[in-house]
């Protein structure tokens, strides 16, 4: 009978896959050896393996290249990276290694752009996009980036003041573009998004605020569906309605040049995922090519702001199973040496499920169990793989540590999660390392972060720690 974990993951999966592969009964992401990293570095631990962030975007930017090239479609493609995905400055001198624009989503944003352009990471020829509700920092902020000299930072509007707050702190012209408030697939608890102009009053408030401007140039239309870039009905036909406002705006509008259909790539959440990125963009630019020549106006340059898609699947976290509890004749609890909540906030929050391995054990026999984290909160815990209601693990052995490791989760776990602050039950953050490779093509490992200290904690709090404490 086969009853190996191994074997449970063969029977189940294709695999190996072009991530994961074994080095006998060791996991390897991406050929890192997984084991060696906690001997090293111990657990619970979190990792970005940089490398692939530059993967992600070239693979995109080739996409893209394609089905231009099939569609002979004549607009550009810009790739901007949605900095609140991640805000670290590795991820963002990873990403604009390659010749990728930027898209904002508040005022200190704006700080860290400056800071980027300080260091020689971008210049004025990159796109800053300026999405959010902008209050009067976001807007004295982006009037200054534009005001010394930063003429491609394209604020989106999002509401009806946005043009005159600008206009007031801006002293020469600047580019804007408009965002459209998609209307939410049906079983949405509202009908339309809260961000963004609805699809009818989009040409009304241009004609009303910006057609005889003469200080705003509109540049761009903005397209984002909170569901993300899917193969279904909902999704083409939103993006049909935005393409129709397209067109009216351009036959009135000869400066808007362009559209930035946001973000939305799913990334890899379990070893049976599929998704077809390069069908979806093919399908994207002949719609678009479609409905523009139906209009007899030029197709717009393509924008996109992927977030997820760009960092999500460098991360990844590991911890040890510390203890398994029998709480009744069908459940048991392994414990981690964490908290789900701290440290994989979307687990709670939004259910959201990340790939699941086994670091060790592949050739011990399996169990069902549930994964507990340690704060006294009954949320803290993780049930379900994305395709199957259960988790499966080797079995818990007091004499032969088990490691496990989440992966795919280096988009918003950190910003959620109060990176560096207070934590659920005072659970410290856990160490942070940083992955990369040499020109020679060996791993290189550092230490970003080591985890959070008693004091760390306590001096958040207002205690005094003078001396320190452990």
């Amino acid at each position: 009978m086969n009853t190996k974990y191994i074997d449970l993951i063969d029977q189940t999966y294709y695999f190996p896959q072009e991530e994961f592969n074994l080095d006998g009964e060791h996991l390897q992401f991406h050929g890192i050896p997984l084991n060696e990293l906690v001997k090293e570095y111990g657990s619970p631990l979190k990792f970005t393996y940089l490398p692939k962030i530059s993967d992600n975007i070239l693979r995109a930017k080739n996409w893209f290249a394609n089905a231009i090239e099939k569609n002979n479609y004549k607009g550009k493609y810009h790739y901007c990276y949605c900095t609140k995905s991640s805000h670290f400055q590795h991820v963002m001198h990873e990403a604009l290694k390659n010749n990728i624009h930027m898209e904002t989503s508040s005022a200190f944003d704006i700080n860290i752009i400056e800071k980027l352009k300080a260091d020689g990471k971008l210049t004025d020829e990159t796109y800053v996009i300026c999405n959010g509700f902008k209050r009067e920092k976001y807007i004295d902020n982006i009037a200054r980036l534009i005001n010394n000299g930063h003429q491609n930072c394209v604020p989106i509007i999002d509401n009806y003041e946005e043009i005159d707050l600008l206009s007031e702190v801006i002293n020469d012209t600047f580019k804007v573009g408009i965002r459209i408030a998609s209307e939410e697939e049906p079983k949405f608890e509202f009908y339309t998004s809260r961000l963004g102009i609805g699809y009818k009053n989009i040409v009304p408030f241009y004609e009303n605020q910006i057609k005889d401007n003469d200080k705003v140039e509109l540049k761009m239309l903005h397209f984002f569906i909170n569901t993300g870039i899917r193969d279904n009905a909902y999704y083409w036909n939103e993006l049909v309605k935005c393409l129709k406002v397209y067109v009216r705006l351009k036959k009135i509008c000869p400066s808007l040049d362009s559209l930035n259909i946001g973000g939305g790539f799913p990334i890899k959440n379990s070893l049976a995922f599929e998704y077809d990125y390069q069908y979806m963009i093919n399908e994207i630019l002949n719609q678009i090519n479609i409905t523009c020549s139906e209009a007899d106006v030029p197709v717009p340059h393509i924008f996109t702001e992927f977030g997820s898609f760009t960092v999500g699947e460098s991360g990844g976290a590991i911890y040890e199973i510390l203890y398994q509890k029998q709480q009744n004749d069908r459940e048991k609890w392994n414990m981690i040496d964490s908290s789900f909540i701290t440290t994989l906030p979307d687990t709670w929050a939004i259910n959201k499920r990340f790939i699941m391995l086994p670091i060790n054990r592949w050739n011990d026999e399996y169990e069902r169990v549930l994964l507990g984290g340690l704060t006294c909160d009954s949320d803290d815990y993780y049930n379900s793989e994305q395709n199957m209601n259960a988790i499966y693990l080797p079995k818990y052995k007091r004499e032969k540590p088990l490691y496990i490791g989440f992966f795919n989760t280096g988009a918003y776990q950190e910003s959620i999660g109060g990176y560096g602050g207070l934590q659920h039950c005072l659970i410290p953050q856990p160490k942070h390392i940083l992955i990369d490779k040499d020109e020679n093509g060996n791993f290189t490992y550092k230490l970003f972060r080591a985890q959070q200290k008693a004091e760390d904690l306590l001096g958040i709090l207002g205690y005094d720690v003078e001396g320190g404490t452990e």
